[in-house]
């Protein structure tokens, strides 16, 4: 029996299909990554790579199952981090 799930972790996708794996415009995913908001890249020969297990996890942590539902984490805006906000790195 082949399990597929291994094969899709250890496939990468640049950004134009990062974007559309996660329903995104490709602007706003290099907004995410120069903000670091974004799911985790790589590089790879001065090319910008998504490994589909990277992009799924950081797409999960906005899963919520109701509108009151805290979640297990919030995927942020693709904005510069602002000092006064409550989610920015300090």
């Amino acid at each position: 029996m082949n399990d597929i799930t291994p094969a899709l972790q250890q496939r990468y996708l640049r950004t134009p299909e990062a974007a559309r794996f996660l329903g995104l415009s490709g602007r706003t995913l290099e907004k995410h990554r120069t903000y670091g908001t974004g799911p985790t890249y790589r590089k790879i020969g001065g090319r910008v790579v998504y490994s589909v297990g990277d992009l799924q996890s950081w797409a999960d942590r906005g899963a919520k199952s109701s509108t009151s539902d805290p979640g297990a984490g919030t995927v942020h805006p693709a904005r510069r981090a602002d000092a006064s906000r409550s989610w920015a790195v300090r």
